[in-house]
């Protein structure tokens, strides 16, 4: 029975994450790119000096890195530390090649998403700041055939829904976690408890059942508390893996160069058997895109709703700050990650999931491979935590959408998002990504809609505040 529900969801992705969407992902960032005449290059620096920055007169309900951090505790998460991994072991090298591409043009996607999402925003009867891509697209696509984008909006905000409780927000962080204290504190699972048919050490259940404590307290807070939590974890956890991370090329840099060839000629397939270049190129394209979109979720329409509560009053400025997530989270994070694994040979040695990961940080690092295990396992649980937190309130968002700002439908879905995360342990890690794959994907279409609907208005919008601020203008 397990075996066929698996094939099934391998179906599925396999249909859903085709060439097809990974086209339309590609082809959206990179005609915003050319639109927008590749201000995620131009105007990076200036972004990333916005990002500390923050208006002292805008309107909203937290900072912009406030916003940004939220966002970014909802990205940076197992999808670098083990989607990388996944991602490698699956598409071989040239995965982290397609990954890196995706992020480049991602960033004017996410760009885009930032500043549509300050330009739709609302204000609910309550006070609170309402945005995000249900309402740029059911309020900035116009009048006419105004039904049909009220009902795109409700399909994104269900799709939204389903990937923070059955996606990325619970199942493959909480599946990461445990797993990753598991095989620290109990390898060999010598201490195991039979559960649902199988074995589980007590490492995993303990971790499992602090874990869903410690995300109960914090989701119950709301946005602000999600918030003040992430300003403090994410920065934090983040200087420290990259830090780790920059020893371990720093010790290997004499493998770099080697590396990186490898890489891409994978990505190009050139390393396949005659006849099955097209086929490796197309394989290492699926699993390197449906990774990096899974980790910096560019095109999802996921940051969006974060930045949406940002005190700003340019939406230009505050989609300059939006995309710098993109940038940190796949540009650096992931490919310090990905160089790890790929100078290490860790990627086809026949491990899965994190263990790929620390397999490469004990190699690489001159610590013992204890102390290499457990900051990797410290990195891992601070980062999917936050992520936890994260999609939670990108998930309540959609919700309120769809249910009218209920609060007895919200005191619910936070109670199933706890119970989601409680359960998250007991899920195979092969189909607990196959299922945030295939959500991701069904988020994404009606996002990519609006997004090429609107471009117009993100260029002009654009246009108006560099204009405004006395920097290039983007025609």
């Amino acid at each position: 029975m397990l075996a066929a529900v698996n094939n099934f969801l391998k179906y599925v992705d396999d249909l859903v994450w085709g060439v097809p969407l990974i086209v339309a992902i590609l082809l959206t960032g990179i005609y915003l790119t050319i639109r927008l005449k590749g201000i995620q290059i131009t105007k990076l620096p200036k972004a990333l000096k916005y990002m500390f920055e923050n208006e002292e007169s805008g309107h909203g309900e937290v900072t912009s890195f406030g916003a940004l951090c939220t966002a970014l505790s909802a990205t940076i998460g197992t999808g670098n530390i083990v989607g990388v991994a996944t991602a490698i072991v699956a598409g071989g090298p040239g995965a982290l090649f397609w990954m890196e591409i995706a992020a480049l043009f991602g960033m004017a996607t996410k760009y885009s998403e930032g500043l549509l999402a300050i330009k739709y925003r609302t204000t609910d009867k309550h006070g609170h700041i309402l945005g995000g891509p249900f309402y740029y697209i059911e309020n900035g696509m116009g009048k006419q055939w105004r039904w049909l984008w009220t009902w795109l909006a409700k399909i994104f905000a269900f799709f939204g829904m389903g990937v923070g409780l059955f996606g990325i927000g619970t199942f493959t962080q909480v599946n990461g976690i445990t797993s990753a204290v598991g095989n620290f504190f109990d390898p060999n699972a010598q201490n195991v408890i039979h559960l649902l048919g199988r074995d589980y050490t007590l490492a995993v259940v303990i971790s499992g059942l602090i874990l869903t404590v410690c995300v109960g307290l914090v989701v119950i807070g709301g946005l602000k508390r999600i918030a003040k939590v992430s300003e403090i974890v994410v920065p934090f956890m983040a200087v420290i893996y990259i830090t780790i991370s920059l020893l371990l090329l720093i010790l290997n840099a004499g493998k770099i160069p080697a590396a990186v060839a490898e890489i891409v000629s994978s990505a190009f397939g050139m390393r396949a058997a005659a006849g099955g270049a097209l086929g490796a190129i197309i394989v290492a394209m699926q699993k390197g895109i449906a990774r990096g979109i899974f980790s910096n979720e560019a095109g999802l329409g996921s940051a969006p709703i974060a930045a949406a509560a940002a005190q700003t009053k340019e939406p230009a400025r505050q989609g300059l700050v939006t995309m710098t997530g993109t940038f940190i989270d796949t540009i650096v994070v992931c490919t310090m990650t990905g160089l790890s694994i790929v100078i290490t040979g860790s990627w086809n040695i026949g491990l899965e999931g994190v263990a790929v990961t620390t397999n490469a940080f004990q190699h690489g690092l001159p610590f013992a491979p204890q102390v290499s295990a457990f900051l990797l396992m410290m990195c891992l649980v601070f980062f999917a935590f936050t992520t936890i937190l994260g999609w939670d309130y990108y998930s309540e968002r959609c919700l309120a959408y769809l249910s009218g700002s209920n609060k007895t439908a919200l005191k619910i879905f936070r109670w199933l998002y706890i119970a989601a995360v409680f359960i998250g342990p007991y899920f195979t890690v092969s189909a607990v990504w196959v299922i945030a794959d295939i959500f991701n994907a069904l988020m994404a279409i009606p996002n990519l809609i609006a997004l090429l609907s609107l471009s117009g208005v993100v260029v002009a919008e654009t246009q108006s505040y560099l204009k405004r601020m006395n920097l290039t203008r983007v025609k």
